[in-house]
């Protein structure tokens, strides 16, 4: 944590070859029109970023910041210097001239402290630091930063820092108080952008899970398989819970605990022994018995064991997965539900080679969803820790299986001066099951009172829903749990960007 200086002599200011002066009713030409950045007439904030000397003027390179927080940059040339790192007014008198001023009231003197009405504590503020020095006696340096974001971009900032923080170097820091801010580390950002990479890579490569299991019901029918392969599909099929298993707490609880998304964490901790019902370790294991090698025929093999097995199959479903790796659209798995997305046999393939790449596939859908988990968790703007949890339960429903696409979010509240922290959490859900056809739910809970809504794409279910509401809140009643809100919806949830850690269902406190 760094503090925002008070009232410390200020280390003195960058000077150029040639003496800068403030800019005061200075004019200076652009070498290219603005466009339609301003107006004749409209005003804006600018820095001076560089400039360079040349035989007859002064070569500027200015950063424009609009009102709206729209920044761009200028070429500009000028009859004088001008201070590197000063903010200025700048009034547009033509597409191609500007009017120069010092800020009315700043004298572009760096700010002492910061105005929460402005920049409200949990705001993320960006900067880049112009310069440093270090303060007579201590240990600590007094740093300028020139504000890159929010509307007072282009101001200048004075820290107290501990670290000797480089002249040139981008920030990031979140508003603490009005005399504090808390950076946030490179390697933080760096793996969010790694996560966003990953997570789209991954979500080229995944397919959904119905295409996967339609085939392996087709191997099934059609016999003949040899007996790892056999085995191992029976295995997979007899951890696949039913609606009636989801429909308990502990039913409910044991699906999610073996849906896959915590497979790396029990391998991790050793926890070996409840594999067997792990969706993703049976994968891997159907995977690793149709591997060439595997099977009657081929190069010989013999089944690895447990912790060979385990130590084998990343690599192996790496280079699979590498295999599907197509061009394509990159896009973020971020939204719910994951769209359904069938792979098409190629010509030329054979049952199990098109069955071991829908497998591969399968596999990328569940990384994708814990992928996903990771990157949508995160502090919030307001220092609310948001936890998500994103996967997907294959459910057995009569002769058929229908994935069930499951979002947990907890919001823990950071107000330290509360005796009871508060939590909320967020629910939802996406299914496509016969005869009710594709459905959405979203829930809200928090201090046992709940908000829920339902959305059916076919009018007919919809109608039936409805009138089961009084029903269903009369059970939830008889849960302990008070319901605020409870409505069906035809078609599905508004879709498009949104801040997760923004988005309120209801807002109780309206």
């Amino acid at each position: 944590m760094s503090e925002i200086s008070s009232s410390r002599p200020l280390p003195p200011a960058n000077t150029v070859n040639r003496p800068a002066t403030p800019a005061s009713d200075l004019t200076v030409r652009l070498q290219q029109p603005m466009e339609d950045l301003l107006v004749a007439g409209e005003t804006a904030k600018a820095e001076v970023i560089a400039q360079k000397a040349l035989a007859q003027n002064f070569q500027l390179l200015l950063r424009l910041t609009l009102d709206n927080g729209r920044q761009a940059l200028l070429e500009a040339n000028s009859s004088r210097p001008l201070e590197q790192g000063s903010t200025l007014a700048v009034t547009a008198l033509s597409q191609t001239r500007l009017a120069l001023s010092a800020l009315t009231g700043s004298s572009n003197k760096p700010m002492t402290s910061l105005d929460l009405e402005q920049l409200p504590v949990g705001t993320l503020i960006q900067g880049k630091v112009v310069s440093r020095e270090q303060l007579p006696g201590t240990t600590t340096y007094r740093v300028i930063v020139n504000l890159l974001n929010t509307s007072l971009a282009g101001s200048q900032l004075a820290i107290d820092s501990d670290t000797a923080l480089p002249i040139g170097s981008l920030l990031s820091a979140r508003v603490q108080s009005n005399q504090s801010l808390g950076f946030i580390p490179l390697s933080g950002r760096l793996d969010q952008l790694a996560l966003s990479q990953q997570l789209g890579g991954q979500l080229s490569r995944q397919g959904s899970l119905e295409g996967l299991f339609t085939a392996l019901q087709g191997l099934r029918a059609g016999g003949g398989l040899p007996d790892g392969l056999a085995g191992a599909l029976e295995k997979l099929f007899a951890s696949l819970p039913d609606a009636a298993q989801l429909s308990t707490a502990k039913g409910l609880a044991k699906a999610l605990e073996n849906s896959g998304v915590f497979l790396e964490g029990k391998l991790l901790g050793g926890q070996t022994q409840g594999l067997s019902a792990d969706l993703k370790a049976n994968l891997l294991r159907l995977i690793s018995q149709m591997m060439p090698g595997a099977l009657p025929g081929t190069a010989p093999g013999a089944a690895a064991s447990s912790s060979a097995l385990a130590q084998a199959l990343p690599a192996m479903a790496r280079d699979l997965l590498q295999t599907l790796n197509k061009a394509g659209t990159r896009q973020l798995g971020l939204s719910f539900p994951l769209p359904t997305r069938l792979m098409k046999n190629e010509e030329g393939e054979d049952d199990l080679e098109a069955t071991l790449k829908l497998a591969a596939a399968a596999i990328a859908r569940l990384q994708t969803h814990q992928l996903s988990s990771l990157t949508q968790s995160q502090t919030g703007p307001d220092g609310n820790l948001l936890t998500t949890w994103q996967l997907e339960i294959p459910m057995r429903n009569q002769h058929e299986v229908v994935p069930l696409q499951v979002k947990l979010q907890r919001e823990d509240s950071s107000d330290k001066k509360k005796e009871k922290q508060e939590t909320l959490w967020r629910v939802e859900l996406a299914f496509d099951v016969e005869p009710l056809g594709p459905m959405q739910v979203q829930a809200q809970l928090a201090h046992g009172l709940l908000a829920s809504q339902l959305w059916a794409e076919r009018e007919q279910t919809a109608r039936l829903i409805d009138g089961e509401l009084n029903h269903l809140r009369q059970r939830l009643n008889e849960a302990g749990l008070n319901v605020s809100e409870l409505v069906c919806n035809r078609g599905i949830p508004p879709q498009g960007p949104r801040t997760t850690l923004e988005q309120r269902w209801v807002d109780e406190t309206a």
